[in-house]
């Protein structure tokens, strides 16, 4: 098969949900109004809330979702066959991905830039946001852990990648104080950026940089445990910084970086000709995962991810120039990172193999594919790139600076996201140094993820890959599922449609149920006593909260069959007439309001 005609017929797939239903989501199910006030322009403070134009703001919300898992998670899927992997991306984006991140943020938006995990609350119950606070902890604690082990096992294979890592840094600085001094627009600064990594990049491949000897003097056992370290230090004082000095010019840098990317892959399969050499469907051993449930948690990113709730509620929703650019943001962002996940799966089928032996000896069993994810994929972008006439180890350091930068900016985003869940818990508990102290804060999510990452063990494939991932995996679309009801409960209670959002919210929760019974089966087989109690701590929480959702959910139907004229027929919501009915469930007009902990502005 054609590699390119498979990434062409994706491509139409994904411009058609873009231009018919988001459309349709944006009019009919959220009612994106122009003229609504942003929390942005309400609560402007220079640091959390700062109003931003859309196309800077989607390089924001892009770089902060995709990371590593767009690519890591489809890298490791395709030991299924490309078949089912690429379909569960189509319609995963689509009808998916698409409705949750849209929703979330644009729900936010109405409640002042609440997190999700508040949201929870006000649209369900008190115990709700309690619920999902910690369930959210639980996955920022694990997508900060995996994504640090990434970036450490790249630093390690491809340490080339080093010196362009590290300068994009003051760089992207440089770039934010510029813009914002000026006031200037921020793409031609951006691309310059962009022009100046590349550059590094030759610097780079010419002047490798390797701790493995301070390393070894320091008593590590593996260099990418010193490199995962200083990631974490880097990243508590990153998570510190207010967003437009840092975040969003590095981000929006990272986004045309995304183009690029995708621009190498198109290009080098029709100029390659290459052919997928990975079969349809899989006969793979029996001793491998099932594929339900499992491939629907393994691509997480890519398909629908819980972190994307987290990032357009917690960050995103809180820069948003006008409500209506959320469909721009959130649903763009979503077939943005839809079309990364089929680039990795064009990589790791076409590129990182010419015949359909060598692929088979990539992807033997499920722990060599796990392990073995990043790799195939760098080496996969470094063929295409070859293609076009680049040397394949300058092609490989270009992927790495790909899957790094993109790791690196959802690591920033991460921590800073954990920073305001432990001030927000916090805040519930009455721990005022929790809630006010941002060192002690930041450093508790820091630490614990850091812990997370150097745990030994897995077997062949590694810990993060051989165990932590499949965790990973499971409560990232746990957390999707419940942020979908949050967003079913306030449509519903609107007088709209919810059907949209329920078909993908049913399906990920019987998902990702199924996936942690699975799996807590076979942590406590292994005696992985870690992560057997987590398991259970998460599902226990998500039965519970799942429970809250479907009395919330049925007393929302309830209620708008007891208002008239909550819809006039048109698809138009009066308004007014739910909130005369639910005064409480409405969204907030006065009073105290959320500021960037989740707490109260004082």
């Amino acid at each position: 098969m054609p590699a390119f005609l498979v990434g062409a017929v994706v491509g139409i797939l994904f411009f058609l949900g873009y231009r018919y239903y988001s459309l349709y989501l944006a009019r009919k199910v959220y009612a994106l109004d122009p003229a609504f006030v942003t929390p942005s322009h309400e609560f402007n403070d220079g640091v959390d809330f700062v109003p931003t134009n859309k196309h800077v703001l989607f390089g924001h919300h892009f770089t902060s979702v995709a990371g590593a898992a767009p690519i890591v998670g489809p890298a490791i899927a395709v030991f299924w066959g490309w078949g089912p992997a690429l379909a569960w991306i189509v319609i995963g984006t689509i009808f998916a991905a698409g409705v949750h991140d849209l929703g979330a943020m644009a729900v936010s938006v109405r409640h002042k830039a609440r997190s999700i995990g508040t949201l929870a609350g006000d649209v369900i119950n008190g115990r709700a946001r309690v619920l999902f606070l910690a369930i959210i902890f639980f996955l920022l604690t694990l997508v900060n852990a995996v994504f640090a082990v990434v970036i450490g096992n790249l630093f390690v294979a491809q340490p080339g990648a080093v010196i362009p890592i590290v300068v994009e840094i003051p760089l992207a600085i440089g770039i934010g104080m510029y813009i914002y001094r000026t006031r200037s627009s921020a793409l031609l600064p951006s691309i310059v950026g962009v022009v100046v990594l590349y550059a590094l990049i030759l610097v780079g491949n010419a002047v490798p940089v390797s701790l493995d000897g301070v390393a070894e003097a320091l008593g590590f056992d593996q260099t990418r445990n010193l490199w995962v370290i200083l990631l974490f230090v880097y990243t508590w004082i990153a998570s510190r910084i207010p967003v437009w000095v840092l975040l969003q010019p590095r981000d929006y840098i990272n986004s045309h970086q995304l183009f690029i990317a995708l621009g190498v892959i198109a290009l080098g399969v029709i100029i390659g000709m290459n052919q997928i050499q990975a079969p349809l469907i899989n006969d793979v051993p029996e001793d491998a995962p099932n594929f339900f449930p499992f491939l629907f948690i393994t691509i997480a990113c890519g398909a629908i991810s819980g972190f994307h709730s987290l990032v357009s509620s917690g960050t995103s929703s809180k820069q948003l120039d006008k409500e209506t650019d959320a469909r721009y943001v959130g649903y763009m962002g979503a077939v943005g990172e839809g079309s990364l996940a089929t680039g990795s799966v064009l990589a790791t089928t076409a590129g990182v193999a010419a015949t359909q032996a060598d692929w088979e000896a990539l992807y033997p069993d499920f722990a060599t594919a796990s392990g073995g994810a990043i790799g195939n994929f760098v080496n996969g972008v470094a063929e295409f790139a070859n293609n076009l006439g680049v040397p394949l180890d300058i092609a490989a350091v270009f992927a790495a600076v790909v899957v790094i930068s993109f790791a690196a900016t959802t690591m920033d985003t991460g921590v800073r996201l954990q920073r305001y869940v432990v001030q927000e818990i916090g805040e519930l508990t009455g721990i005022r140094v929790l809630a006010r102290n941002l060192t002690l804060a930041t450093t508790i999510a820091v630490v614990i993820p850091l812990v997370m990452a150097l745990l030994p063990g897995g077997g062949e494939a590694g810990y993060t890959f051989g165990v932590l991932w499949q965790l990973f995996g499971t409560t990232n679309q746990l957390t999707a599922g419940l942020a979908l009801a949050v967003v079913a409960v306030w449509v519903t209670r609107r007088g709209r449609n919810p059907l949209a959002v329920l078909v993908p919210l049913v399906f990920l929760l019987v998902m990702t149920t199924w996936a942690l019974i699975l799996n807590l089966r076979n942590f406590i087989e292994a005696e992985q006593w870690v992560l057997a109690p987590l398991d259970a701590v998460i599902f226990v929480l998500a039965l519970w909260l799942m429970a809250e959702a479907a009395l919330a959910l049925r007393s929302a139907f309830a209620d708008r069959r007891g208002v008239s004229g909550a819809d006039d027929g048109t698809g138009r919501t009066d308004e007014s007439a739910v909130a005369r009915a639910n005064p409480e469930r409405g969204e907030s007009t006065s009073g105290p309001t959320e500021g960037p902990t989740g707490g109260t502005r004082r």
